[in-house]
């Protein structure tokens, strides 16, 4: 399931939250064999000592906590993904656990902080309910990373990511209008789980993208109510091609492969909801738009392994001057990438309102 920080999207995660044992071990259920630990390098932290090894035990330990399945391929694998990555580069220990009910959360950080882990990451802030913790001496000897996808308090032991998912979801509609006219379609697709503000707002930023090119261009939206369902996922996808739509927005979680397959089956286009997947060929995707938290992720642990990553801080990513959030088209026909690329441009340079565009054409 996904949570970009579409910030909107993001925030679905928790309809896949799933109950789950609390006790946290070296690697919990839901979860891949963890790398042997080095003795750490030093830097600066407002929470404890020295990052990255907070606590000063001669390891650096990264505990992750997400509400949504961390082997779904997409969004939230995507944060666990990056710290098991990195943390292999750097010879560190990841404790990581998904599906944590939100009503869980509180309780499953402080068993994290028990562990001594020194950087604890919130996959989604579905579960923010964790953040009190922060403030807790079981969690005195760690950091906090926290996207931003709802109304969060800064506070001085945790620090924000966040983006505008009007950029990407613009851009995302942008990149698929620019494939539309170029095929002479009018029609698109979008399908999601449930109908929520997120959701909507989603939606509308799509088509407001698509008649910045196709200005007649029409959007079917489809609610299956679960972003993991791939039998509803395939229904909906299967009615919108019935009716003639040529581009479908899969705009899931563990169902996107599903819909993605069934459009690719009729020949309509596909985008991806967070990650970068041009190279895969079953299913195969035409455009990617990237607000993988995982990308933010790894970010922001470069910096605590620099001991630059400032608690009582809020990172702001804008699309158009930082690496993410992004949108590529995965086999860019003529100007098609040039257009592209300047039209992000134009947004990060605010020559391009994104929220005004949304108002204007959604």
């Amino acid at each position: 399931m996904t949570t970009h920080s579409m910030l909107w999207r993001r925030g679905a995660a928790a309809g896949l939250a799933l109950a789950g044992a609390i006790a946290l071990s070296g690697c919990a259920s839901n979860d891949a064999t963890a790398p042997k630990t080095t003795p750490a390098a030093k830097g600066n932290s407002e929470s404890g000592g020295k990052q990255p090894d907070v606590n000063g035990d001669g390891k650096v330990v990264i505990g992750v906590l997400s509400p949504g399945d961390i082997n779904d391929k997409g969004y939230y694998q995507s944060f666990v993904d990056s710290a098991d990555a990195f943390a292999k580069e750097k010879g560190w220990t990841v404790i990581k656990r998904g599906s944590v009910p939100p009503s869980d959360a509180l309780t499953a950080a402080r068993a994290l902080c028990q562990q001594n882990v020194d950087l604890v990451a919130i996959g989604a802030s579905e579960l923010k309910t964790a953040i009190p913790a922060s403030e807790e001496p079981v969690c005195g000897k760690s950091a906090w990373y926290v996207p931003m996808q709802a109304n969060i308090d800064q506070t001085p032991k945790i620090v924000l990511s966040t983006d505008d998912p009007n950029q990407s979801m613009l851009v995302a509609g942008y990149a698929a209008g620019l494939k539309m006219k170029a095929a002479g379609h009018t029609k698109a697709g979008f399908i999601t789980g449930i109908k929520a503000d997120y959701s909507v707002a989603a939606s509308t930023a799509f088509l407001a993208g698509i008649r910045e090119i196709v200005p007649k261009a029409t959007l079917t939206t489809t609610y299956t109510g679960d972003f993991n369902d791939s039998a509803k996922a395939k229904e909906a996808t299967q009615a919108q091609i019935s009716q003639g739509v040529k581009v479908i927005y899969p705009y899931l979680g563990g169902a996107t492969d599903a819909a993605a397959k069934l459009a690719n089956a009729s020949g309509a286009l596909t985008l991806t909801p967070g990650t970068d997947r041009c190279a895969s060929t079953s299913p195969k995707f035409d455009i990617s738009v990237l607000f993988s938290p995982g990308d933010y992720f790894r970010a922001a642990l470069e910096e605590f392994a620099k001991g630059n990553l400032k608690m009582g801080t809020t990172r702001v990513w804008q699309l158009g001057v930082d690496p993410y959030p992004t949108v590529k088209i995965c086999n860019g026909q003529g100007d098609e990438d040039q257009q592209l690329s300047e039209f992000m441009k134009k947004i990060g340079s605010k020559e391009i309102d994104a929220a005004a565009e949304v108002k204007r054409l959604g």
